[in-house]
C-alpha cells in the first residue's frame, strides 16, 4: 500500500511543481516547497484517508506550507534575490524579450494578489483543477472560489493593461510622481 502511494506521489510531482512555482514565482523556492510537501506527506502518511484524493491532500499540504512560510516572511521582512540570467544566444531577442516582459508582468500581477486569490489562480488556472475540487481542497463554498477567481482575474487584467503604460512613461515622470 505504501509503495503504491509513493508511486502516485511521484506521478504527481510535475503538477505539484507547477503549482508550487505558481505560488512562489521562483524555480528554486518551488523545488523547496515540493520537497517540503513530500517530506511532510510521507511523515504523516497515516493522516491520508484511503479513498480520498491524494492530489487534493498534497496540494493542501503545499498550500499550508507556503502560507506558513509567507506569513513568517512577512513578519521577518522580505527577501531580495538577484534575477536569474540565462544565455540568450541563438534565440530571437525580440521574441524572447516580449515573452519575458509578458511573463514578468503576469508573475508580478500574481505576486500582488492576496494569498487566497493566488492559491486559487495556481490551482484552477495553472493546474486546471475544477472549481468544485478547489473548493473541496480549500474547504470553502464553490461560490467563494468563483468570486475570488473573478476578482483575481480582474486584478490581473488591470495590471497587464497598466504594465505597458508604466513602461512607456518616461523615467523622470515616474520619479516625480513618487516624490509627491
Amino acid at each position: 500500500m505504501v509503495d503504491e502511494i509513493r508511486s502516485r506521489m511521484i506521478e504527481l510531482l510535475p503538477r505539484l511543481r507547477r503549482f508550487a512555482f505558481a505560488l512562489t514565482g521562483n524555480k528554486d523556492k518551488a523545488d523547496d516547497l515540493v520537497q517540503d510537501t513530500c517530506e511532510r506527506a510521507l511523515a504523516h502518511l497515516d493522516q491520508w484517508k484511503p479513498g480520498t484524493s491524494l492530489d487534493s491532500w498534497m496540494y493542501r499540504i503545499a498550500q499550508n506550507i507556503w502560507v506558513d512560510h509567507h506569513r513568517s516572511r512577512k513578519s521577518h521582512g522580505g527577501e531580495n534575490t538577484l534575477d536569474e540570467v540565462e544565455n540568450l544566444m541563438g534565440q530571437d531577442g525580440r521574441n524572447v524579450t516580449e515573452s519575458r516582459l509578458t511573463l514578468a508582468a503576469v508573475t508580478e500581477g500574481i505576486a500582488r494578489l492576496p494569498a487566497e486569490q493566488k492559491v486559487l489562480v495556481a490551482m484552477v488556472c495553472v493546474e486546471g483543477i475544477s472549481y468544485k475540487e478547489a473548493a473541496g481542497i480549500l474547504g470553502i463554498p464553490i461560490g467563494t472560489v468563483m468570486s475570488r477567481l473573478s476578482r483575481a482575474r480582474q486584478t490581473l487584467y488591470a495590471s497587464l493593461i497598466e504594465a505597458p503604460q508604466r513602461a512607456a512613461e518616461p523615467v523622470a515622470a515616474r520619479a516625480a510622481s513618487r516624490e509627491r
